[in-house]
């Protein structure tokens, strides 16, 4: 298994940030990983992830955004977000030039992502692939986060546990329809928004991010 390679990002105005690259030899796509809100990009979840991709030859480059490299609590403005998931797909096309590229992350990450790339197309970028989309608050169902999507050209994955309380199924899969032929929905069964599944189920949490991170090596490669 590939060791990770602990790099710098420059994020302009908002200073440097850590980031991890973590690239096995035979690698076939790279997948810029975007952290969710409330944990960092070397989180237990973060890091399964990473090393789960590397066995199925998808690379990976882990960043933070600034407001976690800086150990604050409040999560940076839209612009500073962007900035840093630009700087991270740059990063990942100018050491893995030759890899098809998709980008995305674990919730906030791969909504910052889903709007940096409505923004402005960035080069390279094949498609976006996202751990759990956070559409709305828990209890607070609405459509409003996805208004942005229609604006991205590339294809969507949405990677979604059926019990995920950011992403009620009657509020997200009419947003998956409405996108059409770009967006492909994938649920997982009993899952939350962290793909975790309650004893009940029969299945562990290991089991589900295996079937999660299938999902997405698939839909990788066939772009």
């Amino acid at each position: 298994m590939p060791d990770n390679q602990a790099i710098e990002l420059d994020v302009g105005s908002a200073g440097r940030v850590s980031a991890l690259l973590q690239s096995p030899a035979d690698a076939r796509a790279v997948y810029v990983l975007a952290h969710g809100a409330g944990a960092g990009m070397a989180h237990p979840f973060m890091n399964s992830v990473a090393a789960e991709l590397a066995q199925r030859r998808i690379a990976t480059l882990r960043y933070h955004f600034p407001y976690m490299e800086q150990r604050k609590k409040r999560v940076d403005p839209p612009a500073i977000a962007h900035a840093a998931v630009r700087a991270a797909v740059t990063e990942a096309r100018r050491r893995l030039p030759s890899l098809p590229l998709i980008a995305g992350g674990k919730s906030f990450g791969g909504r910052m992502t889903s709007q940096a790339q409505a923004a402005a197309a960035m080069e390279g970028v094949r498609g976006l692939a996202f751990l759990g989309f956070p559409l709305h608050p828990p209890g607070r169902p609405s459509q409003d986060r996805a208004e942005h999507l229609s604006a991205v050209t590339v294809p969507m994955l949405f990677l979604q546990g059926t019990r995920d309380e950011f992403a009620q199924l009657d509020q997200l899969e009419p947003v998956c329809r409405s996108l059409g032929e770009p967006a492909t929905l994938k649920l997982f069964a009993d899952a939350d928004h962290s793909f975790h599944v309650p004893a009940r189920s029969g299945r562990k949490d290991a089991d589900v991010r295996g079937e999660v991170l299938d999902a997405l090596a698939a839909w990788a490669f066939g772009l």
